[in-house]
């Protein structure tokens, strides 16, 4: 019998991804079916209200079944599943969640017997790098077709464009510890001009008022994207930011995904360099960014 992968995706688009990403390159090695379980990972979801976001990739793989969601119970019955499974070797055990968020090559040597349940967010190109051109090519976004967009879209295109990224996961005025340091832009910046002159910069950010004051350009040289709002149209702000030429991106996923789907060859991709365990979020641990890009 084929074995069977079922993975749970949750999180934000960027972290969707990355779920998809590590399980679909175990499924491809193994020759087992890849199932998305596009439901549980989002009911309990009270605080972003985040919703299932890949069908705007061309992804091979089918949903879930209720059963296959653990249905009825899943709740009580996802928990079971994991803590049985928790005092197995981690190469045997049929439901595998994710422990630490370092990279973990352990996933990479998983033969799955029968059914898998895999639960993480996985951060990581080094579980999916060996199959990337698959990944690659599934995670081809699937255009807009507003004219906002598509206008937004030539506008990019029609010169050396840097896509500039602000994820406020504090207030902005606070002196937090999950938003990225306040002169990394700056110096980013400063960078980005050192390597490429004469470029046009495109903020990005789900607070574009807030964002602007930590970029020093002045309104000629940058373009606020502002019109794709809330999160059934971050797939529309993930496509435009790959259709330009270079990255600065935040300490978050989405704009990982940007700079990483980005197909041009000879990008630079500026990306923020502390580590950082505590809070809202994670960032800067071992695995998380690729070796070619600039760290800051």
């Amino acid at each position: 019998m084929q074995p069977k992968i079922i993975t749970r995706i949750f999180g934000g688009i960027g972290n969707q991804l990355f779920c998809y990403a590590a399980a679909r390159r175990l499924a491809l090695i193994n020759n087992a079916e890849l199932v998305l379980d596009d439901i549980s990972g989002f009911m309990y979801d009270q605080d972003y209200q985040r919703h299932y976001q890949l069908d705007h990739f061309h992804i091979p793989c089918r949903k879930a079944t209720s059963a296959e969601r653990l249905e009825p119970f899943s709740r009580v019955r996802r928990y079971l599943k994991r803590r049985i499974n928790q005092s197995r070797p981690f190469e045997e055990r049929a439901y595998i969640k994710q422990e630490r968020i370092d990279f973990d090559s352990r996933l990479l040597l998983i033969k799955p017997q029968g059914i898998l349940y895999l639960e993480g967010y996985w951060q990581s190109e080094g579980y999916f790098k060996d199959v990337e051109t698959t990944i690659r090519q599934e995670l081809q976004i699937k255009p807009p077709t507003d004219p906002a967009n598509i206008a937004m879209a030539e506008r990019i295109r029609s010169h050396t464009a840097v896509a500039v990224h602000v994820r406020f996961f504090d207030e902005p005025q606070a002196i937090g510890i999950n938003n990225a340091p306040s002169d990394y832009y700056s110096r980013a910046i400063a960078e980005m001009e050192r390597r490429v002159p004469n470029v046009h910069y495109y903020l990005f950010s789900d607070r574009p008022d807030a964002a602007r004051a930590r970029i020093p350009l002045t309104e000629p040289r940058m373009t606020t994207v502002g019109h794709n709002k809330g999160d059934a149209l971050a797939y529309a702000d993930l496509w435009l930011m790959t259709q330009c030429n270079h990255f600065i991106i935040a300490n978050s996923t989405f704009s990982w995904w940007g700079a990483w789907l980005a197909k041009q060859p000879d990008k630079s991709v500026i990306a923020p360099s502390f580590v950082m365990r505590e809070g809202t979020m994670s960032w800067g641990f071992r695995g998380l960014l690729p070796k070619n890009w600039v760290k800051l």
